[in-house]
């Protein structure tokens, strides 16, 4: 039950970083879940385990982790658009 809560939470997380960067996130819910928790990770590996805690993930880096995450994606496929 925890690894489910913790997919909810990683959609909830890309979705308001989506939100707060003004861009879609590629895959729409599976997008979201992706990019939720692998900012999850890169933000508890950058800032660490701190902020409130909910199903196992850390509000605060993740959510910084996520809008990195998105920023990087949203350059690249910017400069592969570019190339075209």
């Amino acid at each position: 039950m925890g690894f489910i809560l913790m997919l909810i939470m990683g959609g909830l997380i890309g979705w308001v970083a989506g939100m707060i960067m003004g861009t879609d996130i590629p895959g729409g819910k599976i997008g979201n879940i992706i990019a939720g928790l692998l900012g999850a990770s890169i933000g508890g590996s950058l800032l660490g385990h701190w902020g409130p805690e909910i199903w196992g993930v850390y509000i605060l880096p993740a959510l910084v982790g996520t809008i990195l995450l998105i920023a990087i994606v949203s350059i690249v496929l910017g400069m592969m658009h570019k190339r075209r």
